[in-house]
């Protein structure tokens, strides 16, 4: 702290000598660009709060705007519903005894095609993984899924499909 004229000046705050642990904190954060249901009624209130007094709302632009509101949380509450859906491991298993198809870094660090037939669905922290040989790939990570009828003689084992993407 440094004494200016008898003010205690926080020296952690002032430019250029910002605190290292403040830059790493800010740094850390994570800046959620989306405007959900919260945003909406703060923004809402917020014009409520500053209305002119003079003009108040009309009843119509309120009702208008209320219905906006649920509209966006009926969106929201969908969008969490589909997410939950798509992430069912019952859809996930009918995957298995099909052949994939995923780009992958080879083992020379090349850009490769894999194929194989998946043996197992797995969910790991809310993703949803195909064991294919001795290979976990990420479901969403499948460019092509293809049905291989029970006659075929296709391996388990996971295989290079197309060469590479030099």
């Amino acid at each position: 702290m440094t004494a200016v004229a008898g003010a205690a000046i926080n020296s952690n705050a002032v430019w250029p000598n910002y605190s290292t642990s403040n830059v790493q904190k800010a740094a850390a954060t994570t800046k959620d660009t989306t405007l959900g249901k919260d945003d909406f009624l703060k923004i809402l209130v917020t014009q409520l709060r500053n209305q002119d007094p003079s003009q108040p709302l009309q009843d119509r632009d309120f009702i208008a705007q209320m219905a906006q509101f649920s509209s966006v949380e009926q969106l929201m509450n969908m969008s969490e519903e589909m997410t939950k859906l798509r992430q069912n491991l019952g859809s996930a298993s009918s995957l298995i005894g099909m052949t994939v198809e995923w780009d992958g870094l080879s083992d020379q660090g090349i850009q490769t095609t894999y194929s194989g037939i998946v043996e197992a669905i797995s969910i790991k922290d809310g993703a949803q993984y195909a064991k294919v040989g001795d290979r976990t790939v990420k479901v969403d990570d499948l460019t092509t899924i293809t049905y291989v009828p029970a006659s075929s003689t296709a391996s388990s084992e996971y295989e290079e499909a197309g060469g590479s993407n030099e």
